[in-house]
């Protein structure tokens, strides 16, 4: 029974997915005119070269700052005063109208975002990172995972790492050099302490326990359990490795990969691929592959079969994983596992509407975010759920009446992304001309439905009522092969 209870505060622990390696890009001390560049939708904000698995400088990291005279900021030293300087809203940003001060003094700091957490709120930070020889590299995944557990409540949020926030005592700088930053001089509590202190400055988000996982670990634990089953719903082309055993820096060693749309079984080495690529992509495209990564990990762990496996997963997790978590922590989350489905866990990203993109005077391509935009959406990520009560009551059963594999499933976890429960079952037919969506409901509340139909993307003749007072299930969708698979989970919050 102990295997099967620390499921899920395991996997707060281990899904935190691989991050490419550092980028340098340090601003100059002194500010030249901004430069506003819109972000297109399939932006990279960090250029990187062709070779997907190390940037260029990434061999040889350069600390922050670059100036090799200057010395570690010592703890004990007494930081200067802040000056605390309002930021402009990106939206009304043009070229010439604002500079900041000395941009990356350590001096200068936007003002502090309002606490968002509450006390009944248990947060974490997942990171993801490349370590090697011990030395920490940037964390290019940074999930905050915030529990309710008196709710069963699970809200990820999804921190691009390009986010141009204030570090305490460095100054402006990229919220993914906040880790290593800490780490190379010496902040009180290490990269960790810089990087809760920077989450909270910069966000309101109090992080009570972190978790880094590197890329070796990452594998190890997806395939400890056997492998996951992603459901992709948008189809997904980029640079792959054509073998983990061959020279990454060779060109001739990589070829297009395309998976999805359809439920993809992966191993370690293709779900690390899955969750990290971002050269024909975006790291907002990258953010929501993490979040999908992470809803299947967890519908693998709870599986039955997987629980044999678990001696050896928390072996793994000892290896693979640094946390500031102890089994007496993790054994107080354990009742969540017997209640939390993936309806439950809500999904939020700091997404392209939400930054406005610029130019540093170091010539690094960095976001900056738009604070009042922000804020309304943590506080609505951060709050109790608002998922109406009859939300919890209805149940969904979707069958698969179409001639491709798994697409029973894709339908299934986007309505599980508008927080419905759902069950698959088999179709009576799988060459259904066109989808439908059979309301049994008593009530047959047609705002319901019509809200049904725009999750899907279905049309209103699509809407079949057909009330049936002793059935168990409010709807039941047939996905037939006019069905669209591709969602923005962004716009699925409940």
């Amino acid at each position: 029974m102990r295997s099967r209870l620390i499921i899920i505060p395991l996997l707060i622990l281990l899904t935190a997915c691989g991050a490419s390696p550092a980028q340098n890009g340090t601003p100059a001390a002194t500010p030249t005119a901004l430069i506003i560049a819109t972000v297109p939708a399939d932006a990279t904000p960090t250029p990187t070269p062709f070779q997907p698995l190390l940037d260029a400088e990434a061999s040889t990291p350069t600390p922050i700052p670059t100036n090799p005279s200057e010395q570690p900021t010592s703890p004990a030293a007494t930081p200067a005063p802040l000056v605390i300087s309002p930021t402009p809203d990106p939206a009304v940003l043009l070229p010439g109208n604002w500079s900041p001060p000395v941009i990356n003094a350590p001096n200068y700091a936007p003002p502090p975002f309002p606490i968002l957490t509450d006390n009944e709120t248990v947060t974490f930070a997942l990171l993801g990172s490349d370590t090697r020889g011990g030395r920490s590299f940037r964390t290019d995944t940074i999930v905050v995972a915030a529990l309710r557990p008196k709710s069963g409540q699970v809200t990820l949020i999804s921190i691009p790492r390009d986010l141009w926030v204030y570090v305490p005592t460095r100054g402006m700088e990229r919220v993914n050099t906040a880790y290593q930053s800490g780490e190379i001089y010496a902040y009180p509590g290490g990269g960790a302490g810089l990087l809760k202190d920077t989450l909270l400055y910069n966000l309101g988000i109090r992080i009570d326990h972190l978790a880094m996982v590197d890329f070796d670990g990452f594998r190890q634990i997806v395939d400890t359990l056997g492998g996951i089953e992603v459901p992709v719903a948008c189809a997904y082309t980029d640079w792959h490795l054509i073998d983990p055993t061959y020279n990454p820096y060779n060109e001739d060693n990589w070829s297009l990969y395309t998976v999805g749309p359809g439920v993809v079984h992966m191993d370690g080495d293709l779900s690390l691929w899955y969750a990290r690529s971002r050269l024909k992509s975006s790291d907002f495209d990258r953010g929501r592959r993490q979040q999908e990564v992470l809803r299947a990990i967890y519908t693998r762990a709870l599986q039955t079969n997987s629980i044999a496996k678990l001696p050896q997963l928390y072996n793994n997790l000892n290896s693979a994983v640094t946390t500031d978590l102890g089994l007496t922590d993790l054994l107080q989350l354990a009742p969540l596992a017997f209640h939390l489905t993936n309806a439950d866990i809500r999904s939020y990203y700091i997404g392209n509407s939400l930054v406005t993109g610029w130019m540093t005077p170091g010539g690094a391509s960095v976001l900056l975010p738009n604070g009042p935009a922000i804020q309304a959406m943590l506080q609505d990520a951060l709050s109790p759920s608002r998922r109406p009560l009859e939300l919890e009551t209805i149940l969904i059963e979707v069958r698969n009446g179409s001639p491709y594999g798994g697409w029973d499933l894709l339908a299934a976890q986007r309505l599980n992304y508008a927080g419905y429960q759902t069950r698959t079952a088999p179709a009576d037919s799988m060459n259904y001309a066109g989808s439908l969506l059979y309301d049994l409901t008593t009530t047959q509340d047609p705002n319901r439905a019509a809200s049904l139909l725009a999750i899907l993307g279905l049309p209103q003749p699509a809407l079949v009522s057909a009330p049936e007072a002793s059935s168990d299930i409010s709807y039941v969708l047939i996905v037939a092969a006019d069905y669209q698979p591709c969602f923005n989970p962004a716009n699925m919050a409940p």
